[in-house]
Parts: structure tokens; sequence; C-alpha cells
């Protein structure tokens, strides 16, 4: 086993190799196995040299001799390695073979590369296969979750063994390259790994002719037959050794499209349906047939005009539930045929009839390599899908993901670092771009960019349609509005995505059934505010008959969050009103015919929690640490109580879980049946509290019983004075809540209650101290008809909405906490969320357009998640000085202010990602791009970046006072 420690004393420009070369004149050659280089905080200049040794021994010399080194004073061992371990380093005369299992003793082989080495470790929790294919190297990086099974197949009457591993996916391709770069982190002459420098791999696609690799089903390696081989038992459930005769073979590619692999087809003279086509393909993707084993007999079998449909539809989908792959797919599916055939009862189509609001919907994920077939899926409509219902096969929801299926980060679609010249766009953001602009064909339907909703977006996901004749996909853009008039892209966009949040159609609207209201605004030094933004009206009568048609039994919200025509936003109920609806200007984003009112969310009850954000800003605003580890506490104490108390249990339901699998197990409850006694109701409690404690463990999420999360409203009455809400819960049908808030009961069957007292009032994300404000909540009669939400007042300089991350009342839902130990003792002035004017191009907005912001946000938003440094003393905050970037200075941070060290971990990640890095290009466009339609992290770094560049000197100094945003 291996240790690390790290070396004090280092000359501040030392490099990694003058490092080993050192040491390992004391412990030997090929001792050390990775070293990093960080300088150190304090008065003294210099560095010190983390090194990771291959054995404990060599580290425990130098620990003894440190005195006596000329590059150290002293050493120590560090807690955690450079690079997990352990790990195996197999090296040799390894030939890998990457292709597809066509039976139990024979492989296909699509291409192979020699002089392979690999890397294995259970803390790798990877295999790494490291080869050359024309004078490049590359590496292939296999994650366990892409790994099915592993079988040694060896024979006595052959001089090699074959290790197959059997894939659910392909490995991450690298390509090695020499990177020049001013990073600490990433400069080769501060970091080294043995056989591989991390930074200098980049990330491509597949590099082989034909796109072999992402053809590949399954890698063997061929080795010497006395070759040694980890205990894979050991770390592998699914691994065994099998003694006989392996044969591999040597095939072609399968893929009827060589940039999009595998995707196969019928030959020539062989026509099948879109459906069947696409199902016969996602078997193919995921492992459940051969691709090289589908021949003409096969296609034959699946052709509707000569064998029962119904037939086709359930033997395929009983084919992707085998549990091994079908080697013999012609002959499987006869046996398979002449048993419906002759049974009493013949199978029937698997489709399921739906409800209304749902339709099933095609979903295609691209990864570096491969692609991937799902569903039909069921999916909430849209209002898109609703009005091409007759066209819905030739929709197609499209998302680009990681070879495990992941979130791809913007560092896998741009380069870490390069120089000046170098194009820092890898081949995977080349990859989406071309498809983005060429579309994707599946058999005689060729799919092109539709548009993406802001949801979407952020899932780096997209719809296509396919064109037919008389409907393409500039005929649907045109039918959902006009948006000739914007001229900023990630407006245009984002208008775009605006018919396709999904939601539910309730009635139609005629013209003369709405009015048109106007804003209350206000003009504060300079700034015009929008009091009413994104906010309107809608009667009681036409509120009780929008609340049927969303299925709300019983009782009416008190706002509906909208889409109607081209405008969006919330229209809460007024009782004073005899229009339907009363429409703002601000709500208004384009032009468009359509009269259907569609809902996307309504008010209602929803618990509340404390996460990492709120916690460390209400921290910094002078909440006691004991309170935050008590609410933790008690949160614990309630999801174990669950388990064995039904009381408590159908309470906990009730605060943390609205839902239909929630309400099935209240009724089970209330029906006396036992969590400690009842294996289904224990089974599922189990579940949910799994759920919570793992929410609580890895985003800290800890839920607050005297709090909700509320929809955002305005008072239309005028009664609120600035620094009032009105907030009126419904209450819970088990609990009594009881604090020191005053709570006045409200009418009817089911009881509310108004809060009086001081509350807190935030909006998630929270970037800034600002962003938390303490408001005074009030009762106002003319108001109880408002029920779970929080009305803001229409009165002062600011709205407290925009206070609050820059928020609005177009649908943002806002945390609302009573709880008096979480009332922070100070408040801090809010920050200046207002943007600079949008970049307007001198063009109508184009499809391209369109794409290039696609792939743009997903390089610079999707930023991938930064560890901690292991010692506050190695962070400092750059200063910029009027000579500029070129004079910087470290200033040391104190060792017992956490807080400081979170904030100045995200100022060097927002200087690191946007400054050293250039992942934002220089380009107004892009910049501006961001701004709009970034997330708020990204907007908040905008921010910082700004006043980094002297433009905007008054954010940057607001930005200062923001210590614990997005840690």
């Amino acid at each position: 086993m291996g240790k690390t420690i790290q070396l004090n004393g280092c000359h501040s420009v030392v490099t990694v190799m003058a490092v080993k070369e050192f040491v390992e004149q004391y412990t030997g050659e090929g001792t050390v196995y990775a070293i990093k280089i960080r300088q150190c905080g304090g008065v003294l200049p210099g560095a010190c040299a983390i090194i990771q040794f291959n054995t404990s021994r060599c580290a425990e010399l130098i620990i003894s001799l440190a005195q006596w080194l000329w590059y150290g004073t002293s050493a120590q061992e560090m807690k955690r390695d450079i690079v997990p371990k352990p790990r195996t380093f197999l090296r040799g005369m390894l030939k890998l073979h990457l292709g597809c299992q066509i039976s139990n003793e024979k492989f296909v082989t699509l291409w192979n590369a020699v002089n392979v080495s690999v890397n294995f470790g259970i803390g790798l929790r990877k295999l790494q296969f490291f080869l050359s294919h024309n004078y490049v190297e590359y590496r292939l990086d296999l994650y366990y979750e892409n790994i099915w099974q592993i079988e040694l197949h060896r024979s006595r009457s052959q001089d090699t063994k074959h290790l197959l591993i059997q894939l659910f996916g392909a490995p991450r391709i690298y390509e090695k390259a020499v990177l020049t770069s001013g990073n600490a982190v990433e400069d080769p002459n501060l970091n080294y790994i043995m056989h591989v420098f991390d930074g200098q791999w980049i990330r491509t696609t597949d590099f082989t002719p034909s796109c072999y690799i992402g053809q590949s089903s399954a890698l063997c390696l061929e080795l010497p037959s006395d070759h040694q081989l980890p205990n894979f038992l050991e770390n592998f459930g699914y691994y065994k050794e099998i003694e006989e005769r392996y044969i591999l073979e040597t095939g072609s590619s399968f893929s009827s499209n060589m940039d999009l692999v595998p995707i196969v087809g019928p030959p020539p003279g062989i026509t099948l349906p879109y459906d069947i086509l696409f199902k016969i393909n996602s078997l193919v993707q995921n492992g459940c047939l051969a691709g090289p084993t589908l021949d003409a007999s096969f296609y034959c079998l699946v052709d509707p005009r000569k064998m029962n449909i119904a037939f086709i539809e359930y033997a395929l989908e009983k084919l992707y539930h085998l549990k091994e792959c079908c080697h013999e797919p012609s002959r499987w599916l006869s046996e398979q045929y002449r048993k419906y055939i002759t049974t009493r009862h013949p199978p029937r189509s698997p489709v399921i009839s739906l409800d209304s609001g749902l339709v099933y919907v095609r979903r295609v994920q691209i990864t570096p390599s491969k692609v991937y077939f799902c569903g039909p899926e069921i999916n909430v409509s849209n209002r898109v899908l609703r009005n091409f219902h007759e066209d819905i096969d030739n929709f197609l929801c499209v998302s680009f993901v990681d070879e495990e299926l992941d979130k791809l980060y913007s560092t896998d679609l741009s380069r870490r670092a390069s120089s000046g010249n170098e194009d820092r766009r890898t081949g995977i953001y080349k990859r989406i771009l071309s498809i983005l602009r060429n579309g994707i064909i599946i058999g005689d339907k060729k799919f092109e960019f539709l548009a993406f909703s802001s949801s979407q977006l952020r899932e780096n996901s997209m719809w296509m349609f396919a064109s037919r004749n008389g409907c393409n996909a500039d005929d649907i853009r045109e039918w959902m509005g006009i948006f000739c008039q914007i001229r900023n892209v990630a407006k245009y966009a984002a208008r775009l995505g605006q018919s396709f949040s999904s939601s539910t159609e309730t009635l139609s609207v005629d013209k003369h059934e709405i009015e048109i209201i106007p804003d209350v605004e206000v003009v504060q030094d300079g700034v015009k505010y929008v009091f009413s933004d994104g906010i309107g009206k809608i009667s009681s009568e036409f509120a009780k008959n929008v609340a049927l048609k969303c299925s709300c039994k019983g009782h009416t919200p008190s706002a509906f969050q909208i889409r109607y025509g081209g405008y969006k936003g919330v229209v809460a109920v007024d009782p004073t009103s005899s229009v339907k609806l009363s429409l703002r200007k601000s709500m208004s984003k384009y032009e468009s015919e359509n009269t259907k009112l569609d809902v996307l969310a309504h008010t209602k009850f929803q618990p509340c929690y404390l996460n990492r954000q709120l916690i460390t800003l209400l921290s910094t605003l002078g909440v006691e640490d004991y309170v935050f580890e008590k609410k933790q506490k008690e949160a614990v104490e309630q999801l174990d109580a669950i388990l064995i108390d039904p009381l408590r249990a159908q309470e906990a339901l009730d605060l943390m879980s609205p839902g239909e699998n929630a309400n099935v197990l209240k009724e089970m409850l209330m029906c006396g049946y036992r969590p400690d006694s009842e294996p289904f109701l224990s089974m599922m409690l189990q579940t949910f509290q799994a759920s919570k404690l793992l929410e609580l463990q890895t985003k800290t999420r800890i839920f607050i019983p005297d709090g909700r999360a509320m929809m955002g409203c305005l008072d239309e009455t005028r009664t609120l004075e600035y620094g009032q809400v009105f907030v009126q819960f419904s209450s819970n049908k088990l609990r009594q809540l009881h604090n020191d808030f005053s709570m006045c009961s409200g009418s009817g069957s089911d009881q509310r209650f108004v809060l009086e007292g001081k509350i807190v009032v935030a909006k998630n994300p929270c970037l800034h101290p600002g962003d938390v404000r303490v408001l005074e909540a009030v009762n106002v009669l003319a108001l109880h008809h408002m029920v779970d939400c929080v009305v803001f007042p229409q009165k002062g300089f600011r709205p407290h909405p925009n206070e609050c991350s820059g928020g609005d009342l177009d649908g943002d839902i806002y945390f609302v906490c009573w709880d008096p130990e979480l009332l922070p003792p100070q408040q801090i002035q809010p920050m200046d969320y207002s943007l600079a004017q949008s970049l307007q191009l001198d063009h109508d907005v184009t499809i391209e357009d369109g794409n290039w912001c696609h792939t743009t946000l997903q390089v610079s938003t999707n930023f991938p998640p930064q560890s901690p440094p292991e010692k506050g003393k190695e962070l400092g905050i750059p200063i910029r000085h009027n000579s500029g970037w070129n004079s910087m200075q470290l200033i040391d941070l104190p060792e017992n202010k956490p807080a400081i060290l979170e904030a100045s971990l995200v100022f060097l990640q927002a200087i690191k990602w946007v400054i050293l890095e250039n992942l934002f290009t220089t380009t107004r466009m892009e910049f501006d791009l961001l701004a709009v339609g970034g997330n708020p992290r990204t907007k908040f770094m905008l921010m910082l970046v700004q006043g980094l560049l002297g433009t905007e000197r008054g954010r940057y100094n607001q930005a200062l006072v923001a210590f614990p945003l997005l840690c």
C-alpha cells in the first residue's frame, strides 16, 4: 500500500520533475507515483510538495530523513492521496479487441489495438486502457457503472486467455495533448502522475474507423496464458471463469449511420414501420441484441406485413427483459411466434391508453461515442404536442449526456487550457453542434432541431421534429407565435421554449374576455423596478372552472402559473374582478393567436427545507451554529420515528411528501396498519426515509416544520406597506403548530392560519447575504382569499421579490419561515440585480443562432463539481490593482473563518472559469447570452467578472460582500 506526504520548504519555482528526481535518489527510481506542487501561505514565500509514493516504506523513509533534505525542512503524512488507491498497473503485450459477442464461445472483432496498458483499482472505480493509434496516444476510461459482467475464457489448448468485459455503455475517450497553462491545478510543471498526467488528457469522440468503439457492446483483452490478473472476483459480483476454447472472428461495421452509432436498419427491399425500427435499435444499443446477428431473416420476422403487429411488439418487449443477450434472434422470434399462435390467449400490444394530458414521447440520449433510443415514455404534454398530436411520432426529445448517462460538464466540451491560437472546443462540442445542424436520421425520418425549454437547457436536451408533407419545424415555430421582433439570441431561444413547458390545458379564453391592465412601476436612482413583474389577475368564477380542469377537488387555488398565447406568468384570484383574465405588459413575451389557457402550477402546500446556501447565509447573518445542528437532529429523529410510530409516520408524510404515493401510505396508516408490522408499508417508509436522509447528507436539506415554500403574489388591494407581507397557510391535519407567533384561524372547513410577526423570506438559489429578507407578516382581511402563497406589497422603493436573488412574480417559489430560532439578528443591503442592456442583432435570429446558443450555454454554465482544498491557508483572494491583472497579490486568509474560506473558493472559481481559462469568450454576444440564458450561479459570476474588469465597479463592491454564495 502506498502513502502520501507533504514536504515543506521547497523553492517557490521548483518543478515536479526536480522534486521527483531528488526524492528518488533516496527511495529509488519509479517509487514516486504522483506529485503536486502548491504555493504555501504565510509570511515567507515558498512551496510545498505533496508526494504520493507507491509504498509506505518510501514515504516513511523520507519523513525520517526530512531534516537532512535540501528541499525540505519538515515532512508530514497526508490523510488523502493525490490519486485514489489501491490500483494495479498491467503492462506488456496486451491486445485489446472491440466488438460484440455473438455466442457463448465466439467474439466478433470490429477493431483492435496492440501494446495496450491497463490501470485497475478499487479506489479508481474504473478501468483505464492506454493505447496508441496513428501516432496519437489515447486513454479509455471504463467506469464500473458501464460494466455488465466480466468473463475470463481460457483453454489448455490455447496459448492465450481472453478477458471479456461486457458493457452497458462505452468508455470515456481521452486524447493526449501538450498543454500550456498558467493554472497551478493543470500546469505540468506543478503536477505529476506516473504513466499519465491527467491535465494532458482531453475529452474526444470515437477515433476509430466507422466509430467502432461506439458500435462495440464488449471489450476483449487478449493476454498470454501465464499473465497474472487482479482478483476481479473481489471487486465484481458478475465475474466468472470459463474453461473452454474462445474464438475471435474479424467482423465489419453493422451500423447504417457512421456518425451516430449504433443505428441499424433493414436491408434493401424490406421496409419497417418507424416504431418497430426504433424498438430494434433500442434493443441493440442496450445490449439485448448483437448487431452482427441481425440478418435479412430477422428483419422479415419483424415485418408487420408478414406477422401480426401485436405479436411483434410483444416479442420485442419481452426481448428487452431477457437476462442475457439473445445471440440467435431469428430462431428465438420464430419460437415465440409459434407459442403465440397456438395459445388460447394471444398476446396483445403492451401499449396502454393514457389519461388526458399525458402523451407517449420517444427520447434519444446521445453520448460522446454512442446513441441510445428510449421509449416511448409517458410525459406530461405541452402546448405544441397537444396541437400536433397526430404528429407525435415525428417529435423526438434529444439529450446530450456522458457515457454513464450523467451530465456533461463544460470541461468536457472546452479544453481547460490552450495556447492562444488553438481551438479550445473539444470533439464533443463539435459533435453536439453537428447534430444540431444536421439532425438525426432514423429510418425514413430526418429529425431537425425545433426548440428547447428552459428546463431542457439545464438538462442539455431539446426537441427535434421530422418534417412531413405540409408540416415542418418552421411551420411549428410559425404556429407558436411571432418572434421576429426578438433580436437577442438567448431571449429568442427562451421564448421558443415557452410553448414546450409541461402544462395542463384548461379552457379557451377569447381575446375580448381578457383585459390589459397597467404594471406597477417605480423609478429609483435611475433604475426602473416593476412591482407587478409577471403577475396578473383571474376572476373567482373563472378560477373555479380552471381548478376543475386541473383536478383540484374541493378547493380553488389562490394563484395559477400560466401560459396564454404569448403571455407567461401568474394570475392570482381577485374576488372583485368580473373579467376572466387581467394581464399586464410585463407578462407579454411575444405575439400569438393561441387562446388556450395552459396551467403549469398552482398554489398548494409545499414543505420547506434549509439547504447549504441558506444555512451559510443565515450563519453569516448571525444565526448560531447550534440552531442548525438542532434542526438537523430533529429532522433525523422524526425520520427515525416513522418506522415505529404510525402517528409520526403520517405526520411526516403530511409535512414532507405531498403526492399520490404518500396518499396511499397515509390511507394505510389511517386504516390501522402499523409500519413495524406491515411489510409493504415498512418497505415504502424505509425508502422514503432513505431518500430524505440522502438529501440531508448530500444537499443538507433540513426539513423545517415552521415554514413553507410558497409562490409569490402581489397585493392588488394596495394595503401592505413596504416591509410587510401577507402569509396564510393551510394547516396540517395531525399537527397543531405553536410558537411565539400569533396565528389567526381562518374560516371554512379547512383550518388555515394567518401569520403575524417577523418572518424570513428568501428565494433559491441564494447568492448574497442581502437575498435573505426579514419582513413583517400582517393580517389583512381583504387578502384572506390568498392561501399558501406569500403576498408582497406594491409600495416602496424596490420590490421585495427583486431583493431576493433578483426574483419576480412570474412563478418564483419563495422560502418562507416563521421559526424564531432562524430569524437572523442582522440584515445586509440587498444586491443590485439589474442587468446591462442586452445585445441586439442587426438581423432576425436564425436557427443556426439557436444551435450556437444551446451549445455555448452548455460550455459556459455546466461547471464540474469542485473539491474543497485540504487547507484554507492554500487559498487567497486576488485583488485587482489599477495596473491591471499583471500585478496581483494574495491575501492570507484567517484559518478560523470557514465562511470566508468558502467565499474565497467560489471567488477563485469565478476567476478560474471566467478569466484564467477564457471559458467566457471576449465577444459581447456570448457575455450577453449568459446574462440572459444562464443559471443564477452564472449570472452572479458575471457580475463578479464585470467588476473585475472594471465595467461595473459598484456591483463588484457588492459582490465582495457575498461570502457564502454557491459553496
